[in-house]
């Protein structure tokens, strides 16, 4: 009997010696389980976030692709219009070209008859100083090529007699030489331009300088029309008075400067307009 009840002891502890073991590995098993349930949990909700993430780029994309297709819809309805501005203005260049190319014709017509002019007005200039020089070299005659024109400036001891718009004696053999070149030079105006000095004058026969310059200048032109037949028509008496100096009227050797008459040979201003005014071909 007490070797029964011994058995049956050692049974009994022995069994619950086991359990104990058994219940200690179910309970670390059960501290995994939570653990990854946590986990499971975890990436779950990362899941969840992701997702939501990902609905909203994708509703972002959508959108995105929304406005492409716009933008391509707009680009092609702009090449299409582009194509047909381009068509017209492929016309306008066509046209525009076609007038530049006249206009260049026309430039170029311009440009020869200036070189012409200016080649004619060299030949102007060399010829008065040739007739010039041949016995009448003096300090007091200037002759240039200003712009578009020939000028021959002389001083007025030369040609009047002080305070006179009386012709000297010597004044006629200048302006022969003068309208020698002048005749041969038949498409040309010439202008007779008085200048006179500051100082006032008053007489029975002059008001002003503006009354000096100006009968200086008509007596110069009567010269070449009636005694060396320079054609009236051709002719232009003009008088500046005080009002373009040459140099200050402070001194009187300035004031000789500036009392002068300008012998102007320029082209006619019709011949000029008329050619302005011809038509491009």
């Amino acid at each position: 009997m007490k070797k029964f009840l011994f058995l049956l002891s050692f049974v009994f502890v022995a069994s619950s010696c086991v359990s104990k073991k058994e219940y200690a590995a179910l309970q670390v098993n059960h501290e995994k389980t939570k653990e990854q349930l946590l986990a499971v949990k975890d990436n779950l909700t990362k899941c969840l976030i992701e997702k939501e993430k990902y609905k909203s780029n994708a509703s972002t994309l959508e959108t995105k692709v929304t406005e492409l297709k716009a933008d391509k819809k707009r680009t092609l309805e702009y090449v299409d219009n582009l194509t047909v501005l381009t068509q017209g203005a492929n016309a306008n260049i066509k046209e525009t070209l076609i007038q530049l190319s006249k206009k260049d014709a026309y430039i170029n017509r311009i440009r020869a008859a200036a070189t012409k002019k200016d080649s004619l007005n060299l030949v102007v200039a060399f010829h008065l100083k040739k007739e010039l020089k041949e016995g009448i070299d003096d300090e007091d005659i200037e002759i240039n090529v200003e712009k578009t024109v020939v000028f021959i400036s002389i001083s007025d001891k030369l040609l009047f007699k002080p305070g006179s718009y009386a012709i000297t004696d010597k004044a006629y053999k200048v302006l022969e030489k003068v309208a020698t070149v002048i005749k041969g030079q038949k498409n040309m105006d010439v202008m007779i331009e008085g200048h006179t000095d500051s100082s006032p004058i008053k007489t029975e026969c002059i008001q002003d300088n503006w009354d000096l310059s100006t009968k200086r200048a008509t007596s110069i032109t009567r010269i070449l029309q009636y005694k060396f037949g320079v054609a009236p028509q051709r002719l232009i008496a003009a008088g500046r008075s005080q009002y373009i100096p040459l140099v200050a009227n402070d001194t009187p050797a300035n004031k000789a400067k500036n009392r002068r008459t300008k012998i102007i040979i320029l082209p006619r201003l019709k011949q000029f307009f008329e050619l302005l005014e011809q038509k491009v071909e």
